[in-house]
């Protein structure tokens, strides 16, 4: 699922209400496991189990989604641990396989992050976000601020994911590229809300509303 809309729409306040970064003033949000419960007035003890288990989360700037300072193995022993994993070579022999699978040379697995480049970065959040096997990934402006190769061999990376291990995604992109290759289908928000939704190529090729309409016509 793809969210766009302009700077201040929204996009980012979701995917942080959605990983209980933030608390929400109102609203619903629902996922199978607790089919009939309302996620956000969950108690604290059930918010951190499904954010621990069924979540993972890539911000756009890896300084909210990194410990800079723990190395990079470190970083993702630390979603273990809070997952709930105590047996130190397990989650080593883990952080091993999933930097490898996200390209990170495996002779720099003890770096920290602040050593790597932006992209090598995003790649160790990728990494941390999938240690505990999460249905569900929030991916908010992942490509935002990176080189163009470098976006070109992040989006590959994300593609790759969703083929292999098929996780549903939450991506947030002002970038309509982006959702195009990601999304099957998208929102568009607009002042906090969903003003028109639908299949991606829909939304791209034939935006209803007049908002939609300025916002692709204007990017193309």
């Amino acid at each position: 699922m793809g969210i766009v809309g302009e700077s201040g729409s929204g996009k980012s306040t979701l995917m942080k209400s959605l990983y209980f970064d933030e608390e929400v003033t109102s609203g619903e949000a629902f996922i199978n496991r607790y089919e009939y419960q309302n996620l956000f007035t969950m108690s604290k003890q059930q918010k951190r189990f499904v954010r621990n288990h069924m979540l993972g989360m890539v911000y756009q700037n890896p300084m909210l989604g990194l410990k800079m300072d723990f190395s990079s193995v470190g970083n993702i022993a630390e979603k273990l641990i809070a997952a709930g994993d105590r047996k130190v070579e397990r989650m080593e022999s883990t952080g091993k396989r999933l930097l490898e699978h996200v390209h990170i040379p495996i002779s720099r697995m003890k770096d920290e992050p602040k050593k790597f480049s932006g992209g090598m970065q995003q790649r160790v959040q990728i990494a941390k976000a999938l240690s505990n096997h999460p249905p569900i990934l929030l991916l908010d402006e992942v490509t935002t601020g990176l080189d163009l190769s470098v976006q070109a061999s992040v989006l590959d990376l994300i593609k790759t994911i969703q083929r292999e291990l098929g996780i549903s995604m939450l991506v947030v992109s002002h970038d309509l590229a982006v959702i195009r290759m990601l999304a099957n289908r998208t929102i568009v928000m607009l002042d906090g809300e969903i003003i028109e939704q639908g299949l991606t190529d829909q939304i791209l090729e034939d935006p209803q509303h007049a908002y939609t309409q300025q916002l692709v016509y204007s990017l193309i």
